[in-house]
């Protein structure tokens, strides 16, 4: 087209090499839903160390359990929700699909299944707690239901959005395999 530094070719600007320079949408989409991604494993990170804590300041005793209760039931299988955001991570440098499947499946087993029994264990306390102003559980003073109803909620906000992107991702992905296929 042109020289360096020496005149143009005739009827052009210059900028009529543009439109080879854009990303397909789905690859741009693909690193926008990897970051978002990663954004809500590091906050599920998170709550999980929290989590931890809370389990092993009540297990080891180190304060009193008036001061940190012990975990309900429902901690124990929600500590193995690290695996399926592990494999999420995984499956980013490159575009593993299977571990992303893998992630999206044991998510719904290890992190939003123990979530939905969480809420179910804690029910009766919660009633209890708000028809009689009654808690017989404390985390540093505060209602450990009430503290452990909105880790709960939390959770399950970054568990359910972490799928919804995850499947977006999944489908951006397919499509640049089928175009891959069609080359």
């Amino acid at each position: 087209m042109a020289s360096r530094g020496g005149p143009r070719a005739a009827g052009t600007d210059g900028s009529d090499f543009q439109h080879r320079e854009r990303v397909a949408s789905h690859y741009q989409m693909s690193v926008a839903l990897k970051s978002e991604i990663k954004k809500l494993i590091y906050t599920h990170v998170g709550i999980w160390l929290l989590l931890l804590a809370q389990m092993s300041v009540g297990h080891l005793k180190l304060l009193s359990h008036d001061q940190v209760a012990m975990p309900y039931q429902w901690e124990y299988p929600y500590l193995l929700s690290i695996l399926p955001s592990l494999l999420g991570l995984l499956s980013f440098p490159r575009n593993n699909i299977s571990y992303l499947v893998l992630s999206m499946i044991s998510t719904g087993l290890f992190s939003v299944a123990p979530l939905i029994y969480g809420a179910m264990e804690m029910f009766p306390m919660a009633q209890q707690l708000y028809r009689h102003g009654k808690a017989y559980r404390f985390i540093f003073g505060f209602s450990a239901v009430s503290v452990m109803y909105l880790v709960v909620v939390v959770a399950a906000q970054v568990h359910g959005w972490q799928l919804y992107y995850s499947k977006k991702l999944l489908d951006s992905w397919f499509i640049s395999t089928q175009e891959k296929k069609k080359k």
